[in-house]
């Protein structure tokens, strides 16, 4: 799994992302939205763990669940260095369990575009929606149509850090709205030699439209969706977009 390989350096890929302030966005939608304060927020796809700290750090009880044991190890760490006791799955999206409900599910940095069929994204759903406590939220954020067509697109990148080099080569068809990422990563050994990994990764883009359809198939109710940080109106055309949801129990079949 290239993502196991890649965690070493995952955050130093991401160190331009401002989690503090993705943290306030989080807290200033949960006292629009939530009434009172939730005590459990679940991090789903956690990675590294950089936003499940922030949230601990701000006094609340969080579990991370994410598939690669190399990020969670990386997660693990960093919460035993902040004193901070949280609860690491080592689970898929698509079929996680916990150990009761949460207040709050927050899902960062386009997880659920990783889901690439309409039955995986309905499953992750659904779970969603059975952990969630009733009006309990679902924080989550899509990389946008243009994203896929500007940023993705047929472009190629290339990262590196101390002993790894990773060639990022892209392929986006509009037609089935799928990015493939062809990923070529070269570790550096003990003895100064290095080994290659490959692997491809794809992502889905899914309209607004199509993220309301499938959250009201989970019973979760659209609340908005908003193009950055200060709740600006999100659409289509947008790099990302963060869309707040509601758990609706009223009625559900268990």
């Amino acid at each position: 799994m290239i993502y196991d390989l890649l965690a070493p350096f995952y955050d130093s890929i991401n160190s331009e992302l401002d989690y503090n302030g993705w943290a306030d966005f989080i807290e200033r939608i949960i006292e629009r939205e939530y009434k009172g304060k939730p005590e459990l927020i679940l991090d789903l796809g956690c990675g590294t763990g950089s936003m499940t700290l922030q949230l601990a750090a701000r006094g609340y009880d969080m579990t991370g669940v994410d598939y690669s044991p190399e990020m969670l190890d990386i997660a693990r760490s960093r919460a035993e260095k902040m004193g901070k006791d949280i609860l690491w799955l080592c689970q898929d999206m698509r079929s996680f369990e916990l150990y009761g409900t949460v207040d709050v599910a927050v899902c960062c940095l386009d997880s659920l575009n990783h889901l690439t069929t309409p039955g995986d994204l309905d499953k992750c759903l659904s779970l969603v929606h059975n952990y969630l406590a009733p009006n309990g939220l679902f924080i989550f954020d899509v990389n946008g149509k243009y994203k896929f067509e500007n940023i993705y697109a047929d472009r190629a990148y290339t990262m590196e850090e101390d002993g790894a080099v990773c060639i990022w080569q892209n392929s986006y068809n509009p037609r089935t709205r799928l990015c493939d990422f062809y990923i070529t990563l070269f570790s550096e050994r003990a003895d100064g030699a290095y080994d290659r990994y490959d692997e491809i990764q794809t992502e889905r883009m899914y309209t607004l439209r199509q993220i309301k359809q499938h959250l009201s198939s989970a019973s979760l109710d659209f609340l908005g969706a908003y193009a950055d940080f200060n709740l600006t109106p999100a659409s289509d055309d947008c790099e990302r977009i963060y869309v707040v949801a509601r758990c609706n129990k009223t009625n559900w079949n268990y």
